[in-house]
C-alpha cells in the first residue's frame, strides 16, 4: 500500500507574457514586439498521509474544470495506483474530452518520483538524457515581428547559428482570409535560406480554408524537402479520409492528432493511414500515462511520436521514448525567447532559447518532475482556487 491521497488543491492564476497579443479573431496568440498580455494557467497539488506531495503547473480551463469535478474521487486512493486512477478518470470523464486527466496524472507521477527518490524518466525507463530540439515559432502578425517571408527566414538563420537542428513555422492565423501565396512564399524563403542545414516543419494550425489550399502549400513543402506538414486545414484535423487522400498526393509526411483526444482515436488515425507522425501531449492526452500509451501504439505501427510543446512532463516523456525525434521548443520568436506557456514559477528550470546547448536540452534529474514551483507567486496571482480533503 502506497501513500493515501488526503487532499487535492487547484489554483488558477495569471502571469504576464511579453511580445505576444491575441490575434485579430481571438483564436490564439501572435508575436507582436512590445506588446504584453496576461495569460492564465493552472496548478495542482495532491497531498498524502505520508507527507509526500505531487505538483504540476499547466493544463487548460476545460481540463481544470474536469479536475475540480473529479477531485473527490481521488480521496482515500493509493497515490501509486496511477493506472487504476487513470482508468477510473477515463470512465468518469467519458462524455467529455478527458483533458482533466492530464494534470492529475502528471502530479501523481511527480509524487511517485518523490516517493521513490527518482526522476520520472527513470521510473518510465530512460532512453536518452539530452533532447534535440526544433525551434517552434509564434504565429506572425501584420505589423512588425514575423510579418514577412524574409522575417521567418531571418529567424531560421539565427537559430541555426545557435546550433538548433530544426525549425517549425507557425505562420499567420486568426485573420478573416488566408493569403495562400504568402504562405507559399514563406515556406519557400525558409527552405532556400536554411533547408540544406536544418530539418524544417510547417504547421498552419488548421487555418487553410480548403483542401485545395492545403494541397498547394503541401506541394511547395515537397519542393523544399520539409520534414513534416502539420494540421493543414479547417476540418480541425478530424477527417482521416481527407488526410489520407492528401498524404497520397504529397511526398512530405503529415503530422496529425494534436487535435485528437483519447487513446483510441489516435490508434484509429494510425491504422487508417491518416498520419505519418503521431502527436501526443501529456497535458491534453491523459498525462504522462496517456502520452506513453500513444507512444507505444505508434511504436507498434513503426511510427514516431512527437510530444507537443515544451514542459517538464514532455522532457520526461521524450527521455523515455525511443521512437521520437525532436523536442518542441515553443512557442518563441526573435524578441520572445521564452515559450509563452512558461510562467515565472520555476526555480532553475527554463525552456528559453539560451538554455539549450548545441540545440539540445537536458532532462531534469531531480526526484519526480525535478522542478520546484513558487507557490507564493501562484497563490498571490490566483483568480480561483479549490481544495477538497478527506
Amino acid at each position: 500500500m502506497g501513500p493515501t491521497i488526503t487532499a487535492v488543491e487547484t489554483v488558477t492564476f495569471e502571469y504576464p507574457a511579453d511580445h505576444v497579443t491575441p490575434n485579430p479573431l481571438g483564436t490564439g496568440l501572435q508575436y507582436q514586439p512590445g506588446a504584453r498580455t496576461d495569460l492564465t494557467t493552472h496548478a495542482i497539488r495532491i497531498e498524502t498521509d505520508a507527507g509526500v506531495t505531487g505538483e504540476y503547473v499547466g493544463g487548460t480551463a476545460p481540463g481544470m474544470a474536469q479536475v475540480r469535478s473529479s477531485a473527490g474521487t481521488l480521496l482515500g486512493r493509493d497515490a501509486l495506483e496511477r493506472e487504476r486512477i487513470w482508468d477510473v478518470l477515463k470512465r468518469t470523464l467519458r462524455k467529455f474530452d478527458g483533458t482533466g486527466i492530464g494534470p492529475i496524472d502528471i502530479a501523481l507521477w511527480d509524487l511517485a518520483g518523490k516517493h521513490h527518490g527518482a526522476p520520472v524518466h527513470e521510473l518510465l525507463g530512460t532512453y536518452r538524457t539530452r533532447l534535440p530540439a526544433y525551434v517552434s515559432t509564434h504565429a506572425g502578425s501584420e505589423d512588425g515581428g514575423l510579418d514577412t517571408p524574409t522575417a521567418y527566414a531571418d529567424f531560421a538563420a539565427d537559430v541555426r547559428d545557435r546550433g538548433f537542428p530544426a525549425y517549425k513555422l507557425h505562420t499567420w492565423r486568426g485573420f478573416e482570409e488566408v493569403d495562400i501565396e504568402r504562405e507559399i512564399e514563406t515556406v519557400r524563403a525558409v527552405a532556400e535560406r536554411v533547408g540544406d542545414e536544418m530539418d524544417l516543419m510547417h504547421d498552419p494550425v488548421c487555418e487553410y480554408e480548403t483542401y485545395g489550399d492545403a494541397l498547394a502549400v503541401g506541394r511547395e513543402l515537397d519542393r523544399g524537402g520539409y520534414y513534416w506538414y502539420e494540421d493543414p486545414y479547417r476540418d480541425g484535423s478530424k477527417s482521416q479520409h481527407a488526410h489520407r487522400r492528401l498524404a497520397d498526393r504529397l511526398d512530405t509526411p503529415l503530422l496529425l492528432t494534436e487535435q485528437t483526444r483519447w487513446l483510441e482515436p489516435h490508434a484509429d488515425a494510425i491504422a487508417n493511414d491518416a498520419t505519418d507522425f503521431v502527436r501526443a501531449d501529456p497535458d491534453l492526452d491523459g498525462g504522462i500515462t496517456g502520452a506513453m500509451k500513444i507512444a507505444h501504439v505508434a511504436e507498434g505501427f513503426g511510427l514516431d511520436v512527437e510530444y507537443h510543446l515544451a514542459s517538464p512532463a514532455s522532457r520526461h516523456c521524450m527521455a523515455a521514448t525511443r521512437n521520437t525525434n525532436y523536442y518542441e521548443l515553443g512557442l518563441v520568436a526573435p524578441e520572445c525567447p521564452t515559450p509563452h506557456s512558461e510562467p515565472p514559477v520555476y526555480d532553475s528550470y527554463t525552456d528559453t532559447l539560451d538554455a539549450a546547448e548545441d540545440g539540445r536540452y537536458p532532462v531534469p534529474d531531480g526526484d519526480g518532475l525535478g522542478v520546484t514551483y513558487d507557490w507564493e507567486y501562484i497563490r498571490d496571482t490566483a483568480t480561483a482556487s479549490t481544495r477538497v480533503e478527506k
